[in-house]
């Protein structure tokens, strides 16, 4: 069984709710990008083909390996960071935005992927940086089209 975090990449929906999306799809617009509290909360971020061949590994690993298994990416950014990235990356000139932080919202989100390096010989390869340009290109690309 695998426990995934965090993953973004082409093809996610423009309105599924996750920060990457919801970040890209402003800056995109040149809306104003929604950041929660004073947005130093961090969270980790997974590129789908990095997630992929954790899964390809897991299903070719031995049956005795049930897990659960951590599949994510352990490198942390705040909510700023990634909003700022995005700008960059898009050329955006959205502003960032500050809303009241959600009561359940968490200060950190990591995954321990230990069981999957010693396990599956598994670990994430592609920054942060690296997976949001062609994440970019997709949902550019896709308002482009809807847009025309």
């Amino acid at each position: 069984m695998a426990r995934i975090f965090n993953t973004y990449g082409p093809r996610m929906h423009p309105n599924d709710g996750r920060v990457v999306s919801n970040f890209i799809v402003q800056a995109l617009r040149n809306a104003p990008i929604t950041l929660y509290g004073d947005g130093t909360q961090t969270r980790s971020f997974c590129y789908v083909d990095d997630l992929i061949e954790g899964f390809v590994r897991l299903m070719e690993s031995p049956d005795e390996l049930a897990g659960p298994i951590n599949l994510g990416n352990p490198g942390e950014f705040s909510m700023i960071e990634l909003a700022e990235a995005v700008k960059e990356l898009t050329g955006s000139r959205s502003e960032l935005v500050h809303n009241p932080l959600p009561q359940d919202d968490p200060r950190q989100r990591q995954p321990d992927i230990a069981l999957a390096r010693e396990q599956l010989s598994w670990a994430p390869q592609v920054a942060l940086r690296e997976g949001l340009r062609p994440t970019i290109a997709y949902f550019d690309a896709l308002l482009s089209a809807s847009a025309g």
